[in-house]
């Protein structure tokens, strides 16, 4: 037993019967300027459209001076006091402009000097004593991310002598700036460390807390781990 068709108000099925003739005739349609510009209010502005070619045209070319000059605006202004300096903008369009996990690892390594440090490395808990793709990652025990940073803390300074707790040599650095970078929830977290060999060590801390939250979106992004 067949069902029976659904009954349709006036209303609605003079709207199926539009919207059908519109399926069979819409390469003809699509050429009439005056039809698109019912259809498309929002595109054409409720000019009348004669010559559909040279609108579209028209639109794109004025969508086009409209892009450029903004660009030329954000371009030209005056570096906002809550933008971050050169540097960091430079490293961050490094981080964008990598091509694979091990690409932005070395970008969060080469950082080092643009921050005024002597070197910078990363940490990660684990077992397992070999490093991680090469040596650039190195292999620290289950807890020092949370004996290193206690409580909630995003980062902390180190004096020279915690530097063994990340299997550093305590004589060749003055301090270090240590980033919790959190890519999974409940997965163990990443260390980031900028060692000083100068004891009088740059003010960087909000530029490398700017840099480190990029990092460690970057690194989420190439692991394809959701948002924490």
């Amino acid at each position: 037993m067949s069902k029976r068709a659904q009954s349709l108000s006036p209303a609605a099925a003079a709207a199926e019967a539009v919207k059908s003739y519109i399926r069979i005739h819409r390469e003809e349609l699509s050429r009439d300027g005056e039809l698109l510009a019912l259809l498309l209010p929002e595109r054409f502005a409720g000019k009348p459209v004669h010559d559909l070619q040279r609108h579209v045209i028209d639109q794109l070319r004025a969508e086009n001076t409209a892009l450029k000059s903004g660009r030329d605006r954000f371009r030209d202004a005056p570096p906002s006091p809550e933008a971050p300096p050169a540097r960091v903008r430079s490293l961050i369009f490094d981080l964008l402009d990598a091509r694979s996990f091990e690409e932005t690892l070395g970008i969060a390594v080469d950082a080092a000097e643009a921050f005024g440090a002597a070197k910078a490395s990363l940490y990660v808990e684990a077992e397992d004593k070999s490093p991680k793709h090469g040596a650039t990652v190195r292999i620290v025990r289950p807890g020092t991310a949370a004996m290193l940073l206690r409580d909630a803390n995003r980062y902390t300074v180190l004096k020279r002598a915690a530097a063994r707790f990340l299997g550093e040599t305590a004589g060749h650095y003055q301090s270090a700036i240590v980033f919790r970078l959190q890519l999974e929830r409940d997965g163990p977290p990443l260390l980031y460390a900028l060692w000083f060999a100068d004891p009088h060590r740059p003010d960087t801390e909000v530029d490398l807390c700017f840099f480190a939250d990029a990092l460690e979106r970057s690194f989420r992004a190439w692991l394809d781990l959701p948002k924490v």
